[in-house]
């Protein structure tokens, strides 16, 4: 018997995928995808530090602590809170790598999640966010939060700050829906992160801008058509969207359907659509139509924009 089993203190944690960005809060704001998750179960050791003793799901991710997300923000919660203990971790991808739907923000999420069941203190989320956040920067070279927040809070999330994060939910319209396809291909962050532009003109900025206060007013005020007009990305959309096959047609597809408006999920290559229940399934069917016309296959789910964040499974 192995000292984790005679210990016997383990807990299981799902962390949902996330939608990134929702094209107007690039790195700001997001919103949990409940179809997709990850699970990490840990189990309590008297070794001090991090074991990665499975990764089912994936065989492309390492099981070194320090360059796995999960593992890294494990080692940043111990560093901080000393526990005396360490962690063995499985980890269970179900949210396929590269896909633009926060796998590696689900993994740090729900690792910290479960640790903090097993170190009995009930840390509040935001010190668990803190942490997540350092797992989060082994993917894709910097500290963001659009996909760590919706993940651990669940729901649309905005965050301001990175050294002292504020967060806060944002209530989205009853009857709002969201259409997520994402094409069975690869793209990585730090990748589509390397093209961007460090320089923005300034009416970009401006109608960037408006944009985005535009969205989150329509979203408090029930506002439909402020947020048809506001949920549009002016400033990264158009420099990642030739890194995705096809995605103007489909994006063009979803309005013609009768969404609201969508963009790339995260970095890609998943993308997203928001649409009224009743429309929900059309603009599904229209965006798969046009990747379908490519032969390139896809996965493609219909999620509420409530749905709930990172909890204990057992």
């Amino acid at each position: 018997m192995s000292a984790a089993a005679a210990m016997g203190d383990s807990v299981t944690a799902f962390a949902p995928g996330s939608v990134g960005n929702v094209a107007i809060g690039f790195d700001i704001l997001g919103f949990s995808v409940d179809a997709v998750g990850d699970r990490v179960k840990l189990t309590r050791v008297p070794t001090p530090g991090v074991t990665i003793t499975a990764i089912r799901g994936s065989v492309d991710l390492p099981l070194e602590a320090e360059r796995n997300t999960g593992g890294r923000a494990l080692l940043a919660l111990i560093e901080a809170v000393q526990p005396g203990f360490g962690f063995e971790m499985e980890i269970e991808k179900g949210i396929p790598l590269g896909s633009g739907l926060g796998g590696s923000a689900a993994s740090a999420v729900a690792a910290v999640v479960a640790a903090n069941v097993l170190l009995g203190k009930a840390l509040p989320k935001l010190e668990l966010l803190k942490f997540a956040m350092q797992g989060e920067a082994v993917a894709s070279g910097s500290l963001h939060v659009d996909n760590i927040s919706p993940s651990l809070f669940g729901g649309l999330v905005l965050t301001v700050g990175i050294d002292h994060p504020r967060i806060k939910q944002i209530p989205v319209p009853s009857g709002v829906q969201a259409v997520i396809v994402h094409p069975h291909m690869f793209l990585s962050t730090k990748q589509a992160r390397a093209i961007l532009s460090r320089n923005v003109d300034l009416s970009d900025f401006v109608w960037q801008t408006a944009n985005l206060a535009g969205f989150i007013s329509g979203c408090y005020t029930n506002d439909l058509d402020m947020i048809r007009e506001s949920l549009r990305d002016v400033v990264i959309e158009p420099q990642r969207e030739t890194l995705i096959p096809g995605f103007a047609d489909v994006q063009r597809a979803a309005i013609d359907a009768g969404s609201l408006g969508g963009s790339i999920s995260g970095a890609g290559p998943t993308m997203f659509a928001w649409a009224l229940e009743r429309d929900a399934e059309a603009v599904r069917d229209a965006m798969v139509g046009e990747l379908t016309r490519r032969s390139i296959e896809c996965d493609r789910w219909i999620v509420p924009l409530d749905a709930a964040g990172a909890r204990v499974l057992d």
